[in-house]
């Protein structure tokens, strides 16, 4: 047990010192989180051959506006923009498909691993296509505007991008294959996405039937959500119960010391022994203490790439033995704040998990904030927010859910009768703090521009739907049921797959193994039997394209 002890420890500090890289500021990381798991953003970085090396980047010319009736784009724009891609056409033969990979809301070198392996690449290798990754417009180096100030943030829109995709179909020459026309509708265009990029899948199909022929919409959030409290939902489902229950108890013995009193000495007590006592601003002190819950996300099969983070933290929040002695001598005011929190009848059984937890939150964030705490993790910095030059990448995500999507996790909307797993001072003015500070947006997002596609109810012909059993953005999805009541299981046939991974997190279908790094458990049998019928189902797809297209002069 105490070997145990000493590695869960360990590991708690390297994956601290990770996480520090990853976001230097808890500001950078409130405003970094996109329906991307953040493994994700440094998954072009392992020690595979960089994909980079094999794949040129290649850039095409498109339309910063599309939409020149549209008043919301005035002052309309007629320039174009360079629009990166990258493809694959090893396996391409006459009559196989054009698969296009939409980057979603990131750079996309990080997606360019799938040429090599995962579903792209089998789906290319299956159906002798091109596979494609192409960026999405003001990510990476996409970009239709000189910065990323508000007014020329107008041209980041969900239906702006979905034309920029079907540009691309319309118009692309492959260098090297020049002498052959591989546009929609001459081939067929095969969709695919994850998670913001898998809603806006569905969304082409539906709008743009005769330039793509089928898509796959991986955990794809089509029902976009302002007060999305949902999203911790799977997490007290099908997480590890004990550390569910020591979350929900501690968060809410801090909640009700912080909402429920006004003892200003007992709140800076509180602050004091997280380790915390510069953290101004109380909901800034508590979203810190929420780091941990939150990165259920970045779980994955692969254990290469997936995020191991959760599994230490609740294996903190688990362990009987103290993993850190040093906070010893915290004990008596760990148990002064379980009793003025209201838990003092489980004193004994929760000061462990709660010193623990202290320990893992201080090597997973705090020993790594090197300046004042504020600095570190106050999201009421002005300064911060007016920023807007081109280096202010982090802008992009942020205005898209202030503006279209929402997507903000809170914990207060949770029912009362329930224990939330983040504290209820995480509401939507703190959440969309950003989206005053940064965009002077004052009103909730317009989310009837992304639920006029169909939301929950979104079916088409040839539109797959693969999502995760397990996964926190499921309630978003059309797999919503029972985390939310208004969307409806359907039965899954070869024209409209309906497809939940068993004991999957975010999009798990996308990411692969070489076959000489497959073993009996990897993948694990869930992802590779999805994997198996999404191949099928593409082959069906293309059966049928080949006879719809017998006789017709493209």
């Amino acid at each position: 047990m105490a070997r145990i002890a000493v590695f869960c420890a360990l590991l708690a500090s390297i994956h601290g010192a990770l996480s520090n890289q990853l976001y230097s500021t808890g500001l950078q990381r409130r405003l970094s989180k996109t329906t991307i798991p953040r493994h994700e953003l440094s998954l072009a970085k392992r020690d595979d051959i960089d994909p980079s090396l094999l794949y040129p980047t290649y850039n095409l010319s498109v339309p910063v506006d599309h939409f020149h009736n549209e008043s919301r784009y005035e002052p309309h724009s007629n320039a174009t923009f360079a629009l990166r891609y990258w493809f694959d056409a090893t396996y391409y033969k006459d009559g196989g498909p054009v698969i296009v990979l939409q980057s979603g809301e990131t750079d996309a070198t990080g997606r360019l691993t799938f040429l090599q392996k995962g579903l792209l690449h089998e789906l290319a290798e299956a159906t002798n296509g091109i596979g494609v990754v192409l960026e999405h417009r003001y990510y990476g180096e996409s970009m239709p505007t000189p910065d990323f100030s508000t007014e020329n943030l107008r041209f980041l829109t969900t239906e702006q991008a979905l034309m920029d995709e079907v540009y691309f179909a319309k118009n692309i020459v492959f260098p090297g294959l020049e002498s052959k026309n591989l546009t929609a509708p001459n081939v067929a265009y095969i969709g695919y996405g994850g998670s913001y990029a898998g809603a806006f899948n569905a969304f082409l199909r539906k709008l743009y039937p005769d330039v793509f022929w089928g898509t796959i919409s991986s955990s794809g959030v089509v029902e976009a959500i302002w007060d999305y409290w949902t999203y911790y939902e799977p997490i007290r489902v099908y997480a590890d119960q004990e550390c569910v229950h020591v979350t929900q108890k501690i968060t809410n013995s801090m909640d009700n010391i912080l909402i429920g009193s006004n003892n200003t000495a007992l709140i800076s007590e509180l602050k004091g022994l997280w380790l915390l006592p510069n953290v101004t601003h109380n909901d800034d002190f508590m979203q810190v203490i929420s780091y941990g819950i939150t990165e259920w996300q970045g779980r994955n099969w692969d254990p290469a790439i997936g995020d191991p983070s959760f599994g230490i933290y609740c294996g903190n929040l688990s362990s009987s033995t103290l993993l850190y002695p040093y906070l010893n001598s915290s004990t008596a005011t760990v148990q002064k704040m379980l009793k003025a929190g209201g838990y003092g009848s489980e004193v004994s059984s929760l000061t462990i998990p709660y010193l623990n937890w202290i320990g893992w939150l201080n090597d997973f964030s705090v020993s790594g904030c090197s300046g004042a705490q504020d600095e570190c993790y106050s999201t009421y910095n002005q300064t911060y927010y007016a920023q807007d030059d081109a280096s202010q990448s982090w802008r992009a995500w942020p205005y898209q859910y202030c503006t279209e999507w929402g997507y903000l996790q809170t914990g207060s909307c949770v029912p009362k009768d329930q224990l939330p797993l983040v504290s209820r001072l995480i509401d939507l003015d703190y959440t969309s703090r950003v989206c005053v500070g940064a965009f002077n947006i004052t009103t909730p997002p317009d989310v009837e521009r992304i639920n006029r596609y169909g939301g929950f109810d979104l079916t088409y012909p040839r539109l797959a739907y693969v999502d995760g059993e397990q996964d926190p953005w499921r309630p978003a999805t059309p797999h919503a049921s029972p985390f939310n009541t208004t969307a409806h299981n359907r039965t899954s046939t070869i024209d409209q797959p309906f497809i939940l991974i068993e004991g999957a997190v975010h999009h798990w279908d996308e990411n692969g193994l070489f076959p000489n790094e497959t073993t009996k458990d990897l993948p694990p049998k869930p992802v590779k039997k999805t994997q198996r019928e999404e191949i099928k189902f593409v082959k069906h797809w293309m059966k049928e394209w080949k006879k719809a297209s017998k006789g017709k002069d493209y």
